[in-house]
């Protein structure tokens, strides 16, 4: 479907399951670490924001390659 490499494909998806990683401990912190509130608005949409950004590159991922 999208014409991009195997080998970038699989970068693709590692920058994504790195960005789910991230939001995940960024919640996690935000939740329980952080009492400052407008800091802790602050990483809470950070982590909604690279959780946005992971699912969007995992549609490329899941669109998989157009290269045989």
């Amino acid at each position: 479907m999208f014409n991009i490499s195997r080998m970038d494909l699989m970068w693709v998806s590692f920058y994504s399951l790195g960005l789910m990683l991230a939001a995940m401990i960024l919640i996690y912190v935000a939740r329980f670490k952080i009492t400052n509130k407008p800091l802790n608005i602050f990483v809470t949409f950070l982590a909604y924001a690279a959780l946005v950004i992971s699912a969007l590159l995992m549609f490329i991922v899941l669109g998989g390659s157009s290269h045989a």
